[in-house]
């Protein structure tokens, strides 16, 4: 990655002897946020936020408890405080944005108990939330420190309407989005997004989560949630020793649910590139032998339908090299598959492949095409099983020039399997510390190799692709995968619901393209529940560095003149402008190609049909623009008429508005093809 502070504005330290001082407060660089920080009458650490004169986060408690250490849970006074500012440009070497502003005023606020004792809080206000921290700075008897709680709370303006998923439930984050008032919410998971009654939208989530345990929110009283570390097997919920900082704790804010979208502030409360040059990072689009074996026209496993065999993979290599394409994902590969391979974990090699699947071959044949094979390693949750084999799994991989790996740790919630030193065997969450750890071991064990990651059954994203720019996507939500067997399948409202929530944390491998939306007949409830038209749009409205092509070969040829979009539509960006949308109504997008004059734009809507005025002014009003429309026919619906798109182009230019027609569950897909300066 390319890093650069291009503009450091006003970079200031200002020390602040203020031993007795009883409250301290920071703004945004606008002033329309206001956090403030105070010992409360029950002598405990209390924060609260204003957003606009509005109280957004109530008195809310902060601090932490400790197993051997009195907690940091009541009696710290403000002993000191420390502040700045800062204003930099920094540039992604892949993403929705290439230029990102990191603009903040920081609060540094010492603490000390009657012992003695120091507790750090760290606090930064953007413009468009803040992010908040916890510091513990080396000291006599923290040593060995085993977290049993953290205080922090949300407290929330009531009346407020939430989008949730459940947390501690057993298919990890792979709900349907519920949208409820605050009081129907017992655990969820972040990010958690809200509307306020005043209309001032929220989301709630961390940044930076490294060797420590997620949490999902718990609502201890009425519309006040604390965070709920995800324990260890053994109930402790972190396992440190001081120093040590925990994640930012996160609260992104805006007037308007699409100010959420153009956040950037995720990715700036993390560290910078610790990868060094990372050329070899390489965005893109991929088929694979994938959505077959979900509608059972292939299996995983060995058989007379086995689908990872190595005529079978030529065969989609030949497709991706026609089209463009530059990889191709093949599962079921490597010895584990045959029989419930979701229980048989211990059973998987990821060096020793089924005799129809010759890597070797494969991967020379790629090479004459300039298509690469996309690697895949599922665990079934158990972790131990891999860790034993990665490095020499990924030797394999590299040898054999594949620069990307999809992982998998399927596995209920809470059964993750560890087997200790002793050979005794644990379970635990996929969001607990030992599997962040995992996790990033994964993605760092890949970047010595010069291979990149696409997680699923992830830990949720928390904006670590700016650290460790190999650690491309993450499923982390209800994929595609689920309209092929999931009970129920994903309603339109679904990915119109994903960008104000999931996709607040970072890009999602959401798998679009599906082209045969009715395989199992018209009649079926088991479908994709959207029209043509919106596959195409989801390339641009679900983000992601790499997007598949997720139907099968011949159905995309069935329909040459639609995959033309799939074709053309790029995956880094140069810019992102979040144009309109309401959560879980609809979403529009418009970005920019990296490297071209080029916009594209996706408009999805849930299950109401709708119309959408969208001025162009995101366009150079230096140049023209040919608009190549693809969108829903005049008598398109996701259930009775699903394939009805119309394809036409026209001439477009910065200040026209373009009348967007969405019918129910439907989308539009745009390519503004610049032409010549005027």
């Amino acid at each position: 990655m390319t890093q650069f502070r291009a503009a450091i504005i006003g970079l200031t330290l200002l020390l602040l002897s203020s031993a007795g001082v009883a409250r301290e407060s920071v703004s945004s660089p606008d002033g329309n946020i206001v956090f403030s920080i105070s010992a409360n009458d029950k002598n405990w650490l209390v924060y609260s936020i204003d957003h606009a004169a509005e109280a957004v986060v109530s008195e809310s408690r902060l601090g932490l408890r400790f197993r051997q250490q009195k907690g940091f849970d009541s009696g710290l006074a403000i002993q000191k405080s420390e502040r700045r500012s800062n204003d930099e440009t920094w540039e992604q070497p892949w993403g929705e944005r290439r230029l990102v502003r990191n603009k903040y005023n920081e609060l540094l606020v010492v603490l000390e108990d009657a012992d003695g004792r120091r507790l750090d809080v760290r606090v930064r206000v953007f413009d468009d939330g803040i992010g908040f921290r916890y510091e513990v700075p080396p000291q006599p008897g923290f040593d060995t420190v085993d977290i049993v709680d953290e205080l922090t709370e949300f407290h929330l303006p009531e009346n407020s309407t939430a989008w949730w998923i459940p947390g501690r439930a057993y298919n990890r984050y792979e709900y349907l989005y519920r949208e409820t008032g605050l009081e129907e919410i017992q655990l969820a998971h972040t990010p958690m997004t809200l509307r306020t009654p005043a209309g001032t939208h929220l989301s709630i989530h961390e940044a930076a989560l490294v060797d420590y345990a997620g949490y999902v929110l718990d609502q201890r009283r009425e519309n006040v949630f604390q965070t709920n570390l995800t324990p260890w097997s053994d109930g402790i919920r972190v396992k440190t020793q001081a120093p040590f900082k925990t994640p930012w704790r996160t609260i992104q804010i805006s007037a308007t649910a699409t100010g959420l979208l153009d956040s950037s502030l995720i990715l700036n409360l993390n560290e910078p590139n610790k990868l060094g040059d990372v050329s070899w990072v390489e965005p893109g689009k991929y088929v694979g032998i994938w959505w077959a074996m979900h509608i059972r026209d292939r299996t995983w496993g060995s058989g007379p339908i086995h689908g990872a065999t190595t005529s079978e993979t030529k065969r989609y290599m030949d497709f991706a090299a026609k089209h463009g394409f530059d990889g191709v994902l093949v599962e079921g590969w490597n010895l584990g598959w045959d029989g419930d391979w979701f229980f048989n974990g211990d059973l998987f090699s990821f060096t020793e492949s089924y005799p129809d699947f010759d890597i070797r071959a494969i991967s020379e044949y790629g090479q004459t095409l300039g298509v690469r094979l996309i690697g895949h390693h599922e665990t079934s949750g158990n972790v131990s099983n891999y860790a034993k084999q990665m490095e020499p799994a990924l030797d394999l991989y590299a040898a054999n020039g594949v620069r990307q790996v999809k992982t998998g740790y399927v596995a209920d919630a809470s059964d993750i399997k560890r087997v200790d030193e002793d050979g005794v065997a644990h379970y635990e969450w996929h969001d607990g510390q030992y599997m962040a750890g995992q996790y990033l071991l994964s993605v760092t064990g890949a970047a010595k190799r010069k291979i990149s990651v696409i997680t699923h059954e992830p830990i949720k994203a928390t904006g670590l692709r700016r650290t460790y720019p190999n650690w491309l996507t993450r499923e982390g939500a209800r994929g595609q995968e689920f309209n092929a067997w999931g009970v129920p399948p994903n309603p339109p409202e679904h990915t119109a619901i994903l960008p104000y929530t999931r996709m607040l944390s970072g890009p999602m491998d959401f798998t679009p393209g599906i082209f045969n939306l009715t395989f199992q007949g018209e009649a079926s409830a088991q479908r994709v529940q959207t029209t043509l038209a919106k596959q195409l749009a989801l390339y641009v409205t679900i983000y992601s560095p790499v997007q598949m092509a997720a139907d099968l070969p011949e159905n995309y040829m069935a329909r040459p003149d639609a995959f033309q979009f799939i074709v053309d539509v790029p995956t880094d960006w140069e810019k992102t402008v979040a144009v309109a949308g309401e959560v879980g109504d609809f979403v529009v997008f418009a970005r920019q190609e990296r490297g071209t004059d080029d916009w594209y734009l996706g408009a999805i809507t849930n299950e109401e049909a709708r119309e959408v005025q969208v001025p162009l002014d995101f366009l150079d009003g230096t140049m023209s623009y040919t608009a190549q429309v693809y969108r829903d026919g005049p008598d398109a619906h996701w259930k009775t008429n699903p394939y009805s798109i119309v394809i036409e182009e026209r001439g477009v230019a910065r200040g026209d508005t373009i009348n967007i027609k969405l019918a129910a569950g439907g989308g539009t897909a745009i390519r503004f093809k610049a032409g010549d300066k005027k």
